[in-house]
């Protein structure tokens, strides 16, 4: 989630698959990336249409979703509203670490007009623990700020190390809010998913596990006008969830970021990354270090009409 604003605004909003493989006898061999998804769904829209683009691709197994930063229990809720009215009910929920937040929850009625609140495990517990049962194969898509993430390394920095790899949306190398290629590009700023938490994401970048960044360079993505009329007027569970919270976050036209970090695990084609040495400092900023060996593979620029040709008739597919 990421909300656009100016840089000095923002600082006030915070106190952060491969394809089925086939054998040498062409028999096809179920080849599903497990997936954990760590979301502060309900105050940008975004993270909604990543969940829905998840959800509806038969590409990932979706092992479990955990919410991240302010009110992690609404947030829990509001997901399972959507695992309901899409019929995915199967799919565990886990609560993050909550936080102070100043980010407008905008989505909180639409997920307090769902099922009743229920308990939900630990995210931190649940993330762990789902690592140790599948030590290796799970991919964490990390679009939220990073303090589950964080509180993960801390408390089990070995476990955490067996994750097969960890996609995100957050970071700066190049771009700002707003660079969309129209003018020159004014270098790296503080991003909300980093800035939130900087110790976090210092912990996430120092890991050692296989780090995968889609930042504001190739994220700033524009669900413009025709694309949401041609979404909105599909009569699907997922498109009607979608509409919905469209018009409670309240603002015209979306920035997909997020939803860029859910494609790139289906599809890698649309965002290639490069090697860099990224280093987060103290005020949150991302900043690719070129004397230092790599750390991360980061996307430093996509292709919209690629990305919205791949997105759109995901999210119409009607649910099964």
């Amino acid at each position: 989630m990421r909300i656009l604003i100016a840089a000095s605004a923002m600082f006030s909003l915070c106190v952060a698959a491969p394809l089925p493989l086939t054998s040498q006898s062409s028999t096809p061999i179920s080849s599903k990336s497990k997936i954990i998804i760590d979301t502060d769904i309900g105050d940008d829209v975004d993270d909604a249409f990543a969940l829905g683009l998840a959800l509806n691709s038969p590409e990932v197994e979706i092992v479990g979703i955990t919410t991240a930063w302010g009110d992690t229990k609404l947030r829990a809720r509001l997901v399972d509203r959507l695992l309901t009215e899409t019929r995915h009910t199967a799919i565990p929920v886990a609560e993050g670490i909550p936080t102070q937040s100043k980010s407008p929850f905008t989505q909180a009625g639409w997920a307090e007009a769902g099922p009743p609140s229920k308990p939900h495990p630990a995210a931190v517990d649940f993330l762990l623990e789902k690592i140790r049962q599948s030590p290796g194969e799970l991919t964490l898509v990390g679009i939220g700020p990073l303090t589950n993430v964080g509180a993960a390394i801390e408390r089990d920095r070995a476990t955490f190390k067996k994750l097969k790899r960890i996609v995100i949306m957050g970071g700066s190398i190049r771009k700002h809010y707003d660079d969309l290629g129209y003018a020159p590009d004014r270098g790296p700023e503080p991003e909300y998913n980093i800035y939130c938490d900087v110790a976090a994401a210092q912990k996430l970048f120092t890991s050692g596990v296989p780090l995968y960044v889609m930042p504001l360079d190739s994220t700033q993505l524009k669900l413009d006008e025709t694309k949401r009329a041609l979404l909105f007027r599909q009569s699907t569970p997922l498109t009607g969830a979608l509409t919905l919270l469209y018009h409670q976050w309240g603002q015209q036209t979306p920035t997909l970021f997020d939803a860029m970090a859910a494609a790139y695990v289906i599809e890698p084609k649309l965002c290639p990354t490069q090697p860099l040495h990224i280093v987060v400092d103290q005020k949150g900023t991302t900043l690719a270090d070129t004397s230092a060996s790599p750390n991360a593979n980061a996307c430093l620029s996509s292709d919209s009409d690629d990305f919205f040709r791949f997105l759109l008739p995901r999210l119409m597919r009607s649910s099964k």
